[in-house]
């Protein structure tokens, strides 16, 4: 187990619980034996659930969207030869990028990825010159804070992500003086699932749900608070594993109770928290 799942087990059996909880620590709360319902996409998802399987901690995947191809060559030829700085905020826009453009290991540009999953994708490409913030800072904030960034005034610099998403790098970059564009080398397709998959959940009995992203989040609410199915369970019975301040701050605000906060994405990390959450 990681010294930082070690931390997070330590810090929820320590923390009282919302108001309504009272001075109850929220370790004894938790539902037992953990029923795990893992919802980021296909191959991230399969990845953290062999780990899971590993420790005998019974999980589902379902993914609730696909990528897809997006940009095109000749949009990335043009963004990258005018590029100093090449910024990838997930490994899906590593592989598609890589794969409309095969990105040169001899590149002179210089290679930021969010994550260490980003970095990895990065490697296996051949680019393994890659700055990246602390495991424990794994998000925009994090990679905002990278010494290597704060004095970039006058730079190019193309962010390389999917379709939408957050403005908020881009936004700090340009108030530092840089010029910022885009490219959206893949595309979400959302999938169609069953109108009943609230009641076929909890048919399965989880009580735990990581999300990794808000849009996640806001498309599992829309499920889990229809008409037909009362969410009072979802809201004050399920435990929720999100991995950011931002997604935490959305998550209770959408009034969600039992909400851990992992502070990283890393399959290893979610999987050493819930671990520790199964025997604190």
């Amino acid at each position: 187990m990681t010294k930082k799942a070690k931390t997070i087990a330590r810090k929820i059996t320590k923390t009282p619980q919302e108001p309504a909880l009272g001075a109850t620590p929220l370790a004894q709360f938790m539902p037992k034996p953990l029923k795990v319902l893992i919802t980021r996409p296909e191959a991230k998802a399969q990845q953290l659930a062999s780990l899971l399987n590993e420790q005998g901690i019974a999980n589902t995947c379902q993914a609730l969207f696909d990528y897809q191809p997006y940009a095109n060559t000749h949009d990335i030829s043009v963004a990258f030869k005018r590029a100093e700085i090449l910024i990838f905020v997930s490994a899906a826009a590593v592989e598609f990028a890589h794969a409309s453009y095969p990105l040169n290991k001899d590149s002179q540009h210089t290679f930021f990825a969010v994550g260490n999953a980003t970095k990895q994708a990065l490697h296996a490409i051949g680019i393994t010159k890659v700055l990246l913030p602390p495991p424990q800072q794994e998000h925009s904030e994090g990679l905002l804070k990278l010494t290597e960034l704060s004095n970039v005034c006058g730079k190019q610099v193309v962010i390389i992500r999917g379709n939408g998403g957050r403005e908020h790098i881009a936004n700090t970059l340009i108030k530092r003086g840089v010029q910022v564009s885009y490219i959206e080398s893949y595309r979400r397709v959302w999938r169609t699932l069953a109108k009943n998959i609230a009641e076929q959940w909890q048919a399965q009995q989880i009580n735990c749900i990581v999300v990794t992203s808000n849009d996640i989040l806001t498309a599992l609410l829309k499920h889990l608070t229809t008409a037909d199915n009362p969410e009072n369970y979802w809201q004050t019975q399920c435990l929720w594993l999100v991995v950011s301040e931002r997604i935490e701050k959305n998550a209770k605000a959408s009034g969600l109770t039992r909400v851990i906060n992992t502070q990283s994405a890393s399959s290893q990390i979610l999987c050493d928290t819930l671990q520790a959450l199964s025997y604190s």
